[in-house]
């Protein structure tokens, strides 16, 4: 059971859907860059609900069901503003006692800065993250043709302009095969539809994003706020991921206080594709231990985990 919920960042309506729990823990989640609520968060959010778990799972604004112009837009800046009042919002509802908070991807990397500012989280889970624009990118460029790669940089350059002067945004697809113009041309990335979408339950969600967004982005590196981490925070990392990378993200758990980690052999939707039930059974132990007060099963922190 879930309903539509609705709250205001920044002047923006974001909608999410809530499900209410019973053991006192929320999690707030959104899917990764440009992944909408639905295809993004369901199947995570369902297994935590059934666990007893309240679950806010919301879209960035400019993106799903939530409001505001342009669309299609996925600014950093706004996403952690819209982080931050879907995280106070949930600190209010009647049932909730602890917040953590879960996403992947890029928006995975938002978790560790989160972690480290917001004093309402309580615990925190960055799945195949993204943290560390810079790394990420030169890896991902080899993946590119050199044509694709001048054609991405001149659109992203021409649409941050043009956002400038309120023109309508270009578009950049999610993932594309090598040759194409897309934010990601990496293996992995083009597995997205089979592991976000395997029905064809969420074909409304346009996989594009503006093409503004795709410089801050390249240049974004959550992996700086890990010392400054203030909640325990777990990592799952894919040994294979040529999306996010293993290496930053190891590094980062390394200078992260109270970090655990859960490595895997998978690609970067190893958690919904091969090892999902591994990956949920590891969070929902992490969540119980973290946000519930008297856990029914309490069992050992998973400091570094290898399946």
């Amino acid at each position: 059971m879930r309903e539509k919920v609705w709250f205001t960042s920044s002047g923006v309506e974001c909608a999410a859907w809530y499900y209410a729990g019973s053991n006192g823990g929320c999690v707030v989640m959104t899917g990764g860059f440009g992944v909408t609520k639905e295809p993004g968060t369901d199947r995570f959010a369902e297994r935590f609900n059934a666990a007893g778990f309240s679950v806010l799972a919301f879209d960035h604004r400019y993106l799903g069901e939530s409001g505001g112009e342009p669309r299609q837009v996925a600014r950093i800046s706004d996403q952690l503003d819209d982080w931050r009042a879907a995280i106070d919002l949930a600190g209010t509802l009647p049932e909730v006692d602890k917040v953590a908070i879960w996403s992947f991807s890029l928006c995975g990397g938002y978790m560790v800065q989160l972690a480290a500012e917001h004093p309402g989280v309580s615990a925190a889970i960055a799945q195949s993250a993204n943290v560390d624009g810079p790394v990420v990118t030169r890896n991902a460029s080899r993946y590119q043709s050199p044509l694709s790669a001048v054609r991405l940089m001149g659109r992203s350059i021409a649409d941050t302009i043009g956002g400038l002067f309120g023109r309508p945004v270009k578009m950049v697809d999610l993932s594309g095969p090598r040759g194409t113009v897309a934010l990601l041309n990496t293996p992995d990335a083009q597995l997205g539809n089979e592991a976000l979408n395997p029905n064809h339950e969420y074909d409304d969600w346009q996989q594009a994003i503006a093409a503004r967004s795709v410089l801050p982005a390249v240049f974004y590196r959550a992996a700086k706020y890990a010392p400054k981490v203030r909640c325990p925070l777990l990592y799952v990392v894919c040994d294979n991921d040529t999306s996010a990378l293993a290496a930053p993200t190891l590094k980062a758990a390394a200078q992260t206080p109270h970090a655990e980690v859960l490595r895997l052999p998978g690609n970067h939707y190893a958690p919904f594709l091969d090892s999902h039930e591994t990956v949920v059974e590891t969070e929902l132990d992490f969540l119980r231990r973290h946000l519930v007060t008297n856990p029914a099963t309490p069992s050992q922190p998973t400091q570094t985990h290898s399946v």
